[in-house]
């Protein structure tokens, strides 16, 4: 009788579930298949890419080093002819993604790394969807996930053992976390502050911090526009019945996220000072320990021409350790035929012993020095734009054996149609990107966007290094102000 009675129970228990499914709105249930089967075309594309052209790249390797001596000697450090040195040329997130990965699955199993990062990737588009669901709609929600499931340049660097994968899961978790935590979103908001998302933001912030220093303009970003909140509310008390959040509350939001974002580097920084007696909270601007020299004149004259990412390749990675080709130079990195003769002399001399000493170097800053003083507004200003632009509209295929070169058309057939493919898809993306926010300028939490590209792209154009990869943290963003064009689409 008692097995009886249990057996009815959970039949009318599976009657129930059974009902209050079929009871769902279709509305809902349709929501499901297409969060369900855009998934399973997201983690298809990565899958193809990850099996088909996982990227392992010098900096995998370096990574991986790091993170197999945390793991076996206790050390983090790198090593160096057999002999392992502490360093502090990179962050600990990645080595430490690295160690607990290796731990798991075996040492130096990238094939597991990859797979993992691809989960990251896949949650990286629900939060996207999250975020354009907060400032527009359920159907703005449903494109964005769709486009960033079906984005090949995310799904691209899933596939590669860099940072990138992990960078932008957590800039894309606090911007939704800085818009949870804003009530953004929220039909009936309630005047109570809720202090959870903040503290979540500023720990989102440092993890981001933890795997690459620029992580830290998300810091900048959130926090700068708390306090352009803060001075709106001072000013019109309105508008903090608008958004329901009181000076007192933006204040309190802010030292959270502070909090949350400087807290993780609290102990890598004491270890700097312990083991290296260096006060280092981040990493060094060049990725360089203390005994290594580095070739800052050098930098300062590329940054007198450079502006595409084809240079990066040709002339920027070969120094020092290979040789470089004068004739690879743009015709803006000579102002005269003295300079010419110049740089071919200093490029003669490199090539010699592929090393760049001191007295090398300071003629190189000599020469940056002249061209300067003669275009300083091409030095300031133009290339930098230059630079932003060639790092926005760029074939995103650097990960693959296309030719940098793709314009010049003389690439195999079947990789020079994947630079075209994915440069009028990198085009579609940002035209799109920026076609939303000309049209969801009104919408509160887009001044957060707004500051975050403005802000990011700047700090990009001052770099040597122009490199697309720089963007791809700002791609949650695009596709979101993307997602505006498909708001009020039937």
């Amino acid at each position: 009788m008692i097995y009886d009675a249990l057996s009815s129970r959970r039949d009318d228990g599976k009657r129930g579930i059974i009902r209050s499914v079929r009871e769902l709105p279709e509305s809902l249930r349709r929501q499901a298949r297409f969060f369900l089967w855009a998934s399973l075309a997201g983690l298809a594309l990565r899958l193809f890419l990850v099996f088909r052209f996982p990227a392992i790249v010098n900096d995998s390797r370096l990574y991986a080093d790091i993170a197999d001596n945390w793991l076996r000697h206790g050390i983090y450090g790198i090593t160096n002819c057999g002999i392992i040195m502490p360093t502090l040329s990179r962050l600990p997130g990645y080595p430490a993604f690295l160690a607990a990965i290796f731990t798991i699955f075996g040492a130096d199993n990238f094939r597991a790394v990859l797979l993992v990062q691809v989960l990251f990737d896949l949650a990286t588009c629900f939060l996207v969807a999250d975020m354009a669901r907060r400032l527009f709609s359920e159907r703005a929600a449903k494109a964005a996930f769709l486009l960033a499931a079906l984005c090949p340049f995310l799904a691209n660097y899933a596939a590669a053992a860099l940072t990138e994968t992990l960078e932008i899961f957590f800039t894309a978790l606090a911007l939704d976390l800085a818009f949870c935590g804003l009530k953004i979103g929220e039909s009936n908001p309630s005047t109570r502050f809720s202090w959870k998302p903040f503290l979540g933001c500023g720990l989102a912030i440092g993890a981001a911090i933890l795997l690459r220093p620029d992580g830290g303009m998300l810091l900048a970003v959130v926090g700068g526009y708390l306090c352009w909140l803060l001075f709106r509310s001072w000013r019109s008390p309105r508008f903090t019945a608008f958004f329901c959040l009181t000076p007192r509350a933006l204040i309190l939001a802010g030292i959270l996220v502070a909090l949350g974002a400087l807290a993780p580097l609290i102990p890598w920084t004491v270890r700097n000072l312990r083991t290296l007696h260096r006060f280092e909270p981040l990493a060094p601007r060049y990725a360089n320990d203390a005994d290594e020299p580095v070739k800052s004149g050098f930098n300062r004259w590329t940054k007198t021409w450079t502006a595409d990412y084809v240079s990066v390749e040709e002339i920027y990675w070969n120094v020092p350790g290979e040789d470089i080709d004068v004739t690879r130079l743009p015709r803006r990195a000579f102002d005269s035929t003295q300079q010419r003769d110049l740089t071919r002399e200093l490029f003669a001399e490199y090539n010699h012993s592929h090393d760049m000493p001191p007295e090398l170097d300071q003629r190189f800053a000599a020469l940056a020095a002249e061209r300067i003083h003669a275009a300083p507004f091409r030095y300031y200003a133009e290339l930098p734009l230059l630079r932003i632009a060639d790092m926005w509209l760029r074939p995103r295929t650097e990960l693959f054996p296309s030719d940098p070169r793709w314009w010049e058309f003389n690439d195999d057939r079947r990789w020079l149609a994947v630079s075209l493919a994915f440069g009028a898809i990198n085009l579609a993306y940002v035209l799109m990107g920026a076609a939303g926010l000309l049209r969801a300028r009104a919408f509160f939490g887009i001044g957060l966007f707004v500051l975050f590209l403005l802000l990011r792209s700047g700090f990009l154009g001052t770099l040597e290094n122009p490199e697309p990869r720089y963007t791809l943290e700002m791609y949650p963003v695009v596709i979101v102000l993307a997602s505006r064009l498909f708001h009020r689409l039937a």
